[in-house]
């Protein structure tokens, strides 16, 4: 069947069977960051947001985002790149294998969770799997991308104020 929706900002239309998960349709469409890691919804390789909100593309039926929007890491690259060189920074990127789906939930997590603390952190994050890490690397990079943002926030609040 014939499913249309909204990929990275563009209408696409694409062929599904009923029993397609999104994460092939995805992967169909060119959207290469998309990794199938574990098909059991345990790794957080395929995460993408359907509509705003985190969701693993291997446990979503294509059919089912029909009229909905869906972004991949594609669709966000520049802030991706952002975080990106934060988890450079600390060493965090190794393989980077898993760095597509985790950068996906690091960012959902950033517009949902105001000020997060280590253990909200550690429980938005719990579902991604990473091999060659060892995960303080990654918690560093996301403390230290938080607090620039908060203080980049700051720095335009204040020339916003300045403004007036």
């Amino acid at each position: 069947m014939e499913i249309q929706f909204v990929l990275n900002q563009k209408q696409v239309t694409a062929e599904a069977a009923a029993d397609t998960v999104l994460l092939d349709v995805l992967r169909g469409l060119g959207c290469k960051s998309v990794k199938c890691g574990c098909e059991t919804t345990n790794c957080g390789l395929c995460t993408v947001w359907i509509d705003g909100k985190s969701r693993l593309s291997c446990s979503v039926l294509a059919v089912s985002v029909e009229g909905h929007e869906v972004t991949t890491l594609e669709g966000v690259e520049k802030e991706a790149a952002e975080f990106g060189a934060f988890l450079a920074g600390e060493g965090a990127e190794q393989c980077g294998f898993c760095s597509p789906g985790f950068i996906m939930n690091v960012l959902a997590m950033f517009r949902e969770l105001e000020d997060p603390g280590i253990d909200q952190i550690k429980e938005y994050l719990a579902g991604n799997l990473c091999r060659c890490t060892g995960y303080m690397g990654q918690l560093r990079a996301i403390q230290k991308y938080m607090q620039a943002k908060a203080e980049e926030n700051n720095s335009q609040q204040g020339e916003e104020a300045g403004a007036r």
